[in-house]
């Protein structure tokens, strides 16, 4: 729609991942089942048709790209609702299914990308499936897909750099056991739990982990993401922080999604987890003592260090004070190019004071979620603001305030008003007050001057940081 150029240009990209588009409802924008059917053999649609599936009008048109063989990838769930297009009848769908994938796995020149997620098609039969599958860098699945599925990938995806794993069948499924062990240079693994609890798990559950696990240990030579949300907390408690995350030496990322508690036992195999290169730690460890002796042995390299405030057990403990004030000691002194940060401390002058030494440490800071836990009913809210404005590093372009912190309108404009001339600043809230009339023609002005970017009201699950 601009010229031949940008046309040429734009196509290929658009169409290395055609499923990809969110925002897209593919049952009603039908042009991808129209260009898809275009590529069948004139047979083939004479006896799609005698089924009794609809082909569209505009396959008679001829193409003006190959879109297909720009294609680097297959996701699942999209293709089966574009099939559903032309028929509702759950057999005709699966016998265009088939086409589909034939046909993909046929034009596109390599296949980077494959979300399996609810297949029900041994795609590795077609003929040219061992040069496509080759080269698969990233792969999404579940285990509710039977074992011998896995096996049959095993022969032809091992190059696999990124492997999602969403385990919605809690049962023994030896054949992702499998697919793991055969894999070359394995760098992304991220495995999630997505059962009910009322679902039957059989007592092979905790063997399937520690399988998966024991498998994935092999490839920690190469492995630098590691993302686990598992729904046993037991076993993840007990088995895979004392025995197995330890020994992924080479993380950069590591996400745990399952809040734990600890005993003593394992809060001596946490002090000792060291991971020279590690960029960024999400967390739900809730204790700021556990967070602390980790920046302390992995803080040299961190980039963002994210947990979730409002789940601090610490809060409930005489030793809060001092762990808060300790943990901005620990960032400070070991993490000198943090950029992402969620902290949590009470308003008190020592906290204050040290707070502001890490503003003025951590240079290259970015982000900043912060939560200030107080029932004490004094204007806190007004020395933070000027704290961040004499000492906040020129780097830092969003703030995050949670807790009970809410700032009158005075204090909101002086500190907009002294924030003129940096980094124009997103502001992220999560208490209703900033939606009022006063508050948002206040920062509306403030938006047009260019000191603010941003600024939005959320929910306490939207307020944290996600990766």
């Amino acid at each position: 729609m601009v010229n031949r150029l940008w046309c040429e240009t734009t196509i290929p990209v658009l169409w290395r991942n055609p499923w990809s588009y969110s925002d897209i409802n593919y049952i009603n924008k039908k042009y991808l089942f129209i260009i898809i059917t275009c590529y069948m053999y004139d047979t083939i649609k004479k006896f799609i048709t005698e089924q009794g599936i609809q082909l569209l009008l505009g396959l008679n048109q001829s193409l003006l790209f190959d879109y297909l063989s720009f294609c680097r990838s297959i996701n699942v769930n999209v293709i089966n609702s574009i099939t559903s297009i032309g028929s509702s009848l759950l057999y005709n769908q699966f016998s265009m299914q088939q086409e589909f994938y034939s046909l993909i796995i046929r034009k596109c020149q390599e296949l980077k990308y494959l979300d399996i997620s609810s297949i029900k098609h041994q795609i590795f039969y077609f003929p040219e499936a061992k040069v496509r599958l080759e080269s698969l860098c990233e792969l999404k699945c579940d285990t509710s897909i039977d074992f011998s599925y896995f096996y049959g990938l095993s022969h032809f995806c091992q190059s696999i750099q990124r492997l999602i794993i969403n385990n919605t069948y809690p049962k023994l499924n030896h054949g992702i056991v499998k697919l793991i062990e055969v894999q070359k240079n394995l760098k992304h693994f991220e495995w999630n739990d997505d059962f009910d609890d009322d679902d039957d798990v059989d007592e092979f559950t905790d063997k399937f982990y520690e399988e998966v696990f024991l498998a994935l240990e092999k490839k920690a030579d190469s492995l630098n993401y590691l993302r686990v949300g598992i729904q046993d907390i037991d076993w993840i408690e007990n088995v895979y922080i004392q025995d197995v995350l330890p020994n992924f030496y080479k993380l950069k990322i590591l996400i745990i999604d399952e809040i734990m508690f600890f005993d003593d036992d394992q809060l001596e195999k946490l002090r000792m987890m060291i991971y020279n290169e590690l960029e960024v730690i999400n967390i739900d460890f809730n204790r700021l003592e556990i967070i602390s002796n980790l920046i302390e042995n992995n803080g040299r390299n961190l980039k963002k260090l994210l947990f979730k405030p409002y789940e601090i057990v610490d809060l409930i403990y005489t030793g809060y004070d001092e762990n808060s004030l300790n943990f901005i000691r620990k960032v400070y002194e070991n993490c000198p190019s943090i950029e992402y940060l969620s902290i949590i401390f009470p308003p008190l002058k020592e906290h204050f004071i040290e707070f502001e030494k890490l503003l003025k440490i951590c240079q290259n800071l970015k982000s900043l979620l912060i939560v200030i836990s107080s029932n004490v009913h004094e204007n806190y809210e007004g020395k933070l603001l000027e704290i961040l404005i004499r000492s906040a590093p020129t780097n830092l372009k969003e703030i995050r305030f949670g807790g009970e912190l809410k700032f009158s309108l005075e204090n909101l404009k002086e500190f907009f008003e002294k924030w003129r001339g940096r980094n124009a600043l997103s502001i992220i809230t999560i208490d209703p007050i900033y939606a009022e009339e006063d508050y948002t023609n206040l920062v509306n002005k403030y938006k047009r001057d260019g000191v603010i970017k941003d600024f939005k009201c959320v929910s306490h699950t939207l307020f944290n940081y996600c990766i």
